[in-house]
């Protein structure tokens, strides 16, 4: 029963401090890539994660597109998720490699935004090539900054852009391959313990 009661509290804190995480890092991008300000879902995201990143924006300026603000609260909401996750399983409380676990999960979390919207970016273009909606606008903004360069590489040939799939090539090395994956297993991370891993 106890181990069950567990397993419950270890989802509800991976849920919702996992979804507050991934709209912390969706800010994050969006501020990089420097969308559109007015549209909707840019607004509803900002009011979501200001509370928690005004206290820090006095301290921590944003540097060069960096905001270094939004990445100290998704840290600081990470790190405190895998802390009640460990301690759920008696483990300590607080242990110094904990924090590299927390810096290779929002890696990660990057990683799984940018490869999940350029999904949903080439299946929208397939389905409503000529839409208008605030989420489609949002996607290409953010992903535009990683596909630019790709195009450089590879041009559209006959009306097809494939240098999305350079991109997902790229993703899928660095996530699998070459960074995240050989780091977590490096680290000792749990499976499934942050959101991305």
């Amino acid at each position: 029963m106890s181990e069950n009661l567990a397993n419950a509290s270890v989802y509800i804190i991976q849920t919702f401090f996992g979804l507050y995480t991934i709209v912390m890092m969706l800010r994050f991008l969006m501020q990089v890539s420097r969308t559109d300000y007015y549209n909707p879902i840019c607004q509803a995201i900002v009011k979501i994660t200001d509370p928690a990143i005004r206290p820090f924006r006095t301290v921590l300026p944003t540097v060069y597109g960096v905001d270094f603000a939004t990445l100290t609260v998704a840290f600081i909401i990470q790190l405190v998720a895998v802390m009640l996750i460990m301690m759920l399983f008696g483990y300590s409380f607080f242990l110094p490699i904990y924090v590299a676990w927390v810096l290779v999960g929002l890696f990660s979390i990057i990683l799984k935004i940018y490869f999940f919207a350029l999904l949903i970016s080439v299946i929208s273009s397939w389905i409503a090539p000529y839409s208008n909606h605030p989420a489609l606008s949002l996607i290409h903004q953010i992903t535009e900054p990683i596909c630019t360069p790709a195009r450089k590489l590879l041009p559209p040939m006959g009306g097809i852009d494939f240098s999305i799939i350079l991109v997902f090539v790229f993703i899928n090395i660095i996530d699998n391959i070459l960074v995240v994956a050989p780091l977590a297993q490096m680290l000792g991370v749990p499976p499934n313990l942050i959101l991305g891993l």
